[in-house]
């Protein structure tokens, strides 16, 4: 006992070995600056290829990075295509994540959203991982972090999938983890250029590549209310340069019955679910084929 005891103790110490003990999901202690107190968790496969890919998959209120784990296909899907997964964790009793201060919203501003970027750098260079293949998902608030990221540090992701989720800025109230009550409930409207400037304020003066961005949202979602779906794909239309009232292409009952998506662009791809609430459910295999997984 008292040998497992230690061996425990010197497992916690570092970063580095809880990430390599392999078998499920492992906790990261010390992956960089973290003002904001979010947590690390890892999922690694055996016989990763040379420098693999990553997957972010950011939970939702409420949620942990245990339940993500458990609840999402990310794992199973790892498992098969041989990529790492980071399931981050909020540092907030309601598991929501901080998508409501400037410094969130701010490259580098210390929030969580640079703690998760300080988690994806970490694995990059711990994993040997590939730096041109890092993906992010989330679900509700962790969709609503997924823009966030996409806005705040385009040039760490390749591809982002938001499900269920508000434009990056909407829910601005100049506080840490704020709820806004006109952004959840649809009364928030913008043009495109205004809800790209929340974009291009969040990194202002880069004008490198930004992830491709797919947008999947329901219309019967009474807790992030369906006009959130067309104000985010207004935001990325702006960003892009697309027309957000002119899709390219529409299909209709794709990937399944009830949904329609559309393609404004090769950037921009959303997806809407008749008659769905909140939470449109994951669709796992599509999103990795989104990624070129």
């Amino acid at each position: 006992m008292v040998r497992f005891y230690i061996l425990s103790i010197l497992l916690g110490l570092t970063g580095v070995a809880s990430a390599q003990a392999g078998g499920g999901l492992q906790q990261v202690q010390d992956f960089g600056p973290n003002s904001s107190g979010a947590r690390m968790f890892v999922y690694k496969p055996n016989n990763l290829p040379e420098k693999p890919a990553i997957v972010v998959g950011i939970h939702y209120c409420s949620g942990t990075a245990q339940k993500y784990y458990n609840g999402s296909p990310y794992k199973g899907l790892a498992d098969q295509k041989r990529f790492i997964v980071i399931y981050p964790e909020s540092p907030y009793s309601g598991g929501c994540w901080d998508v409501s201060s400037k410094a969130t919203l701010t490259r580098d501003g210390g929030a969580n959203s640079n703690s998760i970027a300080n988690m994806v750098k970490y694995t990059i260079k711990e994993f040997k991982a590939d730096p041109s293949k890092v993906f992010v998902v989330g679900e509700s608030s962790g969709g609503m972090m997924t823009n966030v990221l996409a806005s705040t540090y385009p040039d760490l992701f390749a591809a982002a999938i938001v499900y269920s989720g508000v434009p990056a800025g909407c829910f601005f109230t100049n506080t840490v983890n704020g709820w806004n009550n006109s952004c959840s409930s649809g009364q928030v409207h913008a043009t495109p250029e205004r809800w790209a400037q929340w974009v291009f304020d969040a990194y202002p003066g880069y004008h490198g590549s930004r992830p491709r961005m797919q947008i999947y949202h329901g219309s019967a979602d009474t807790t992030l209310a369906s006009p959130n779906y067309m104000e985010t794909i207004k935001q990325w239309s702006g960003v892009f340069g697309y027309d957000s009232s002119k899709p390219e292409s529409q299909k209709a009952n794709t990937p399944q019955s009830g949904y329609t998506t559309s393609t404004y662009g090769d950037h921009l791809i959303g997806v809407y679910a008749q008659n769905v609430g909140h939470g449109v459910p994951v669709h796992g295999v599509e999103d990795v084929k989104f990624f070129g997984l």
